[in-house]
């Protein structure tokens, strides 16, 4: 089994920075791959990020090309998520997934999910 648990979300204004933990913990994940997936209010769950476990293969989507970037420290079992200049359709929960598949997580099919953490950007 394999629990995650997310960080670092909260309340920022428009073109401010957050950087987002996702910790993982009850099995060692080095070989998975780790992803950001995002739900706002009223929406479907759209994935964000995504990086394989190597840290050499990393995909965006189009809306935060440029502005986010996805890391991990494998002796920490832990991914990261870089959010610069934030805008309010940034607001979202954001959840963190892993899986042994790279297409898998990018897909959304991944078996293992934290609980989210609230990303608020005010205008």
């Amino acid at each position: 089994q394999v629990q995650l648990a997310e960080s670092g979300g909260g309340l920022v204004q428009a073109g401010e920075s957050l950087r987002l933990s996702c910790a993982a913990s009850g099995r060692n994940i080095i070989t998975y791959t780790m992803g950001w997936f995002r739900q706002a209010p009223e929406k479907e769950r759209e994935f964000v990020s995504a990086i394989s476990w190597t840290g050499g293969t990393t995909r965006y989507a189009d809306f935060v090309k440029g502005r986010f970037t996805i890391s991990r420290d494998n002796a920490k079992n832990t991914m990261y998520l870089q959010m610069n200049s934030l805008k309010p359709e940034d607001t979202a929960v954001y959840y963190c997934a892993t899986g042994p598949s790279f297409a898998e997580v990018v897909s959304g099919r991944s078996e293992y999910w934290g609980q989210g953490t609230q990303v608020t950007v005010s205008s």
